[in-house]
Order: C-alpha cells, then sequence, then structure tokens
C-alpha cells in the first residue's frame, strides 16, 4: 500500500476524474468495484440529480467513492450538505478557496483533497488542511490552469513544496504515463479522458467516438479570459477563434459560448455547436473499453514497466 491507497482504502492508486457530464454513478461505481477511487461529478449535476446519483452509487459498490465539487457554482452550500446527509466520505474540491470549507468538511470527517495547477496553490491547499491534492498538468481537458505548466514539470515541483499525499493529473491513460508520474513524485493518479471513453461513462456516444479518433493536435485550451478550457476543435471551436480575431470583448465571448455548450456536445453529443472537453491523451485513445479493463491493462503495464527497470 502507499500514501493514497492507505488514504482512500483502495486497491490501486487510481483516481477517475470528476468529469461534467461523463461522471455519474455507473462510472464512478465501476471505477471503485475495479480497485480504483470512483468520482460522481456534481458539477454538471442538480442537487437532486446529485442526491440520485450518490444513492445509487452506494447500492452499485460497497467500495469508497467520492464526489468532485467545483467550489464557484453558487449553490456550493446546498450540494455539500447533500453529500453530508448520505454520507459522502470523500470530496473532492476544485476551482475555489479551499480555505472556505476544508476545516467545516474535516469537522464531518470527511477526506478532502483539492485540485491545484501550481506549486503555490498546492501548498496553500495543504495550509488548509486538506488531505492530499490534485496537481493538474496543462494537457488536462475541460477547464485549465492559467499557468500553462505541464503535469512533469509541475509534479516534481510540487512535491518540493509539500508534505501531504500527491495525486498527477493531466496526460496519464497508460500504466507508464502512470509509472512516470509516480517516478516524478507523485503517489498516485487521476485519470479523465481515458474513463471518458469507457463504456461506462456518461457521455454520449458520438462524443466517445470523437475521442477514440482524435488524433496529435486536435485539442487546444481557449476561453482564457473566462476560465481556460481544452476543447477539441470543430465548428464551435472555430467560430471561437474567428471571434478571436475580431479582438472580442468577454461580454462577446459570453454570449458566443451562451449556456449549455458543454452538455449540449459531451452528453447530447452534438459535435457541431457543442462544446467537447478532452484532454491531449485522447490521441493515445484508440478504443471505448469496460472499465474494469482499462484499470487491468493500466496496473498490468505498470507492473511490466517497472519490472523491466527494477532500479526505479
Amino acid at each position: 500500500m502507499n500514501k493514497i491507497t492507505q488514504l482512500f482504502n483502495i486497491q490501486y492508486p487510481i483516481i477517475q476524474g470528476g468529469m461534467i457530464w461523463n461522471s455519474g454513478y455507473k462510472l464512478a461505481s465501476a471505477v471503485s468495484n475495479a480497485g480504483g477511487l470512483g468520482l460522481i461529478g456534481a458539477g454538471s449535476m442538480y442537487p437532486d440529480v446529485l442526491r440520485e446519483h450518490i444513492q445509487k452509487c452506494k447500492k452499485a459498490t460497497n467500495k469508497p467513492f467520492g464526489v468532485n465539487i467545483p467550489m464557484l457554482y453558487p449553490n456550493v452550500e446546498e450540494i455539500l450538505q447533500i453529500c453530508i446527509d448520505e454520507g459522502v466520505k470523500i470530496i473532492f474540491t476544485s476551482a475555489g478557496n479551499p480555505k472556505t470549507w476544508t476545516t467545516y468538511l474535516k469537522e464531518k470527517d470527511i477526506i478532502v483533497v483539492h485540485v491545484v495547477s501550481s506549486s503555490k496553490f498546492a501548498l496553500k491547499a495543504q495550509e488548509a488542511g486538506v488531505d492530499a491534492v490534485v496537481a493538474e498538468g496543462f494537457e488536462a481537458g475541460g477547464h485549465n490552469g492559467r499557468e500553462e505548466t505541464t503535469t512533469f514539470t509541475l509534479i516534481p515541483m510540487v512535491k518540493e513544496k509539500i508534505s501531504i499525499p500527491l495525486i498527477a493529473a493531466g496526460g496519464i491513460a497508460t500504466g507508464k504515463g502512470m509509472l512516470a508520474a509516480m517516478v516524478l513524485g507523485a503517489n498516485g493518479v487521476q485519470v479523465g479522458s481515458r474513463f471518458a471513453a469507457s463504456v461506462e461513462s456518461s457521455a454520449h456516444a458520438n462524443f466517445k467516438k470523437t475521442i477514440v479518433e482524435a488524433q496529435e493536435g486536435d485539442t487546444l485550451v481557449t476561453l482564457k479570459e473566462l476560465a481556460p478550457v481544452r476543447l477539441i476543435k470543430n465548428k464551435f471551436f472555430n467560430d471561437l477563434q474567428e471571434l478571436y480575431a475580431k479582438c472580442p470583448t468577454t461580454e462577446e465571448l459570453k454570449t458566443l459560448l451562451g449556456r449549455a455548450r458543454a452538455k449540449k456536445g459531451m452528453f447530447e453529443g452534438d459535435l457541431i455547436e457543442g462544446e467537447l472537453e478532452i484532454g491531449q491523451i485522447a490521441g493515445l485513445i484508440n478504443e471505448i473499453k469496460p472499465v474494469k479493463e482499462i484499470i487491468d491493462d493500466m496496473i498490468t503495464e505498470f507492473n511490466l514497466t517497472k519490472n523491466n527497470f527494477p532500479e526505479i
């Protein structure tokens, strides 16, 4: 066992990213049942929907699972209360100040993990009392850090600053990637894109197909004026680039973005007008597979590679 498997009482130090429109109870329970830690993505759920997914997840697995909560949401207090009421014992927070809720959650005997994109914020999260941090590099899909630091640069930098367990995220979908992150100082990994293209992911089949068809260079980070997000290039993305050519105001960007773009793309399968969030590692994802097979493949490759380099 290592620090992450001990902290969460899981078999493998593999955490499933709490991705909006991808991470319902089916995905979270499948990851937990396969030996990792599944996360329900609260960011795309109304409160009553979240409660339903937590309840269904408890029936689908007797293993630990958690909930990922973006702190910038206006109803975050209600979301947190639902997690407490339903007995959720692991919460991953992101997109906000960890000082706001960490002490309160810790008093409820909840394990708290915060997602960061820099060593500066990793240190702040540690000072706020979190149990671990996820350090996410610029390769990651979805909403991204403004620092543009890659995972392999970020992990050793964060490792120098903190003493609590460290989870690497961004560009990790294989056993070799997992081993590399851990050699650099991570105690475990968070995997997003690979699980988005799983059988159990709640993403639309059209989006999953687009992930496995994506090639190197097919994703870019945009909308840095609002919240940086890595997207697959499509008509919506091209419309954004045309607007950028005119030096748009923030309000003009918000108008083009509109509402529910991510739902339209990832959940409803609109590959033209939807927002298609995925990481650069999509270029290495070539098929949609069941979660158990994904995790088994990662662990097999991890062990085989490590055994071939016994000095590691």
